[in-house]
């Protein structure tokens, strides 16, 4: 068992830490803080030290407006860019929780996001102004919205500008708070509802400078987004290279062949990414890829899904293969398991082995500890870094944890080595292209339909996206439908990416004796042969 250290409450932390921007402001000044570089020519550069100053005005003017540490929940909506990074340090120095919304959500997903999470301000992207306009009436909590990017377009009333939000602010950094910031990701629920993870500060210093100096990052290293902030990947490991101090390349839509121009142009030497972009990468044309030089690539984290071997060999050819790290872990518990360059081929399908100051167990159903290698069980890490709680859903956090010990409900197996291996989930969530996809939230929008009696939501194997969403479809008795009908209907109250991709009728959906579903044996055909279960 790892010995773990104590964890100081939340107020003597931020009491004791200097804030990190500030830090690396002091320490190199006109070091390089942000880079963007678009594909039109566009660009930004900020020092650490002009990051620093507009993320102290942005926090003078939050605080004005009466934001307070541990009372005020902030809400932010845009894709990557200077002003959302600036937000994500002004609101730290705040000590104010900081809530990412997915931008691809419905009117309805999104308002259920915005409520729950009890946001009383959203900082949001012009572009998403639309999307505000539409849904302003059904925010009684939400009483500030304030537009960056807007350029000298006239916004709508009750909306304010972001320029003129931080005018006559000082550029100092604002007194220090003793109740440190938090983050609330949404994940989807697998009761039909999205909840709130969240997570104060950025984890254990203890156990974040283990998996560092396991990983071996530099003081020099160049960061490149490569997908949405928004994601506790892309946004977790950025934040990590600012508390080194290293230069963030930010791209804002994500597309292959800039991907790697970016990668050349500023010597990129770390990222983070889901399986989907990097397939994209690698089915490049050969002639294109030649064109560009990707051998800077130190750190490939590769997550949010798992990779599978093919796309790791392909990886290996195009990239530097002695960059390509695997981690596994989730929103709620961080990175848990950590697979090396030099394990990837020996170790096929393995997650590795748990990252510093984490201990893992696998339960059986009957709550034994797994002791022997080669027998699954459900995967439990005890972690200084886990999240603190699902928002108005205590009775779900503790439902996933055994005393200290948290699953998000993977089946794994270890072998005679240590390795991990993930086998399948005891819970139904999909992950398609790197989003994580809760059937019942599906389920739940299909059956409100009166066509349709009863739908089955899983999982199968897609060759780009890892799985694709498949429903199987019991229509209602005397109502004839088809697959136009249940896609216009998803389409009409789910995000894009939750859309069933494919889609099969039965008469009757299997169950047990209790009347549970065995998706089980639905999903059975469609995984056949292929050597995995996830």
């Amino acid at each position: 068992m790892t010995e773990q250290p104590d964890q100081p409450a939340a107020t003597d932390r931020a009491a004791a830490l200097p804030d990190p921007l500030t830090a690396k402001a002091a320490e190199h000044p006109d070091k390089l803080a942000l880079i963007v570089d678009d594909p039109d020519g566009s660009q930004v550069r900020w020092t650490y030290s002009q990051l620093e100053r507009r993320a102290n005005r942005l926090a003078h003017a939050l605080q004005r407006r009466g934001c307070r540490a541990g009372a005020t929940t902030l809400l932010w909506c845009g894709k990557n860019s200077p002003e959302v990074v600036t937000l994500g340090h002004a609101s730290r120095k705040c000590g104010l929780t900081a809530v990412p919304l997915n931008y691809r959500l419905t009117d309805d997903e999104a308002v259920y996001v915005i409520d729950n999470s009890d946001s009383s301000i959203a900082w949001i992207d012009f572009q998403f102004v639309p999307l505000f306009e539409r849904i302003r009436g059904d925010l009684p909590k939400l009483d500030t919205i304030l537009v960056f990017d807007h350029a000298d377009a006239p916004l709508p009333d009750g909306m304010l500008s972001a320029t003129e939000f931080v005018e006559g602010c000082p550029d100092t950094p604002p007194p220090k708070e003793d109740i440190e910031s938090r983050t609330m990701i949404y994940t989807s629920g697998t009761t039909g509802k999205p909840k709130g993870a969240v997570r104060t500060g950025q984890g254990n210093p203890e156990q974040l400078a283990g998996m560092i100096g396991h990983i071996g990052y530099g003081p020099d290293e160049v960061y490149l987004t490569t997908g949405p902030l928004y994601h506790s990947g892309p946004g977790g490991f950025m934040g990590i290279a600012f508390l080194l101090g290293h230069t963030i390349v930010l791209q804002r839509d994500f597309d292959a062949e800039d991907w790697l121009r970016l990668v050349q142009e500023h010597r990129v030497s770390s990222t983070f990414s889901a399986p989907t972009p990097v397939r994209r990468i690698c089915n490049l044309p050969a002639d294109v890829k030649r064109q560009y030089d990707t051998s800077s690539m130190k750190f490939m984290i590769a997550n949010a899904a798992p990779w599978p071997f093919p796309l790791k060999q392909a990886y290996a050819e195009d990239l530097p293969p002695e960059s390509l790290f695997e981690v596994y872990g989730s929103t709620e518990l961080g990175v848990n398991m950590i697979l090396r360059p030099e394990h990837q081929f020996t170790k096929p399908g393995s997650c590795g082995k748990p990252a510093p100051l984490v201990e893992a167990r696998l339960y059986t159903d009957d709550g034994e500890v797994v002791t022997e290698p080669n027998q699954p069980g459900e995967l439990f890490v005890r972690s200084l870094s886990v999240f603190d709680e699902y928002h108005k859903a205590h009775d779900k956090y503790e439902e996933d944890r055994r005393g200290e010990f948290h699953t998000v409900g993977d089946i794994a197996y270890f072998d005679e080595e240590g390795f991990f291996y993930i086998c399948d989930r005891k819970k139904d969530m999909i992950i398609s292209g790197g989003m994580n996809i809760y059937p019942a939230e599906i389920e739940a929008a299909l059956e409100a339909s009166e066509g349709i009696y009863e739908a089955a939501v899983f999982g199968i194997p897609d060759d780009e996206w890892g799985e694709k969403v498949h429903a199987v479809v019991v229509p209602a008795p005397g109502i004839e439908i088809d697959e136009e009908f249940v896609g216009a209907h998803a389409r009409e109250h789910l995000a894009g990416y939750k859309v069933p991709r494919s889609i099969s009728f039965l008469d009757e959906l299997p169950k047990t004796g209790s009347g549970k579903i065995l998706k089980r044996e639905l999903r059975k055909p469609f995984w056949e042969g292929t050597g995995r279960a996830v």
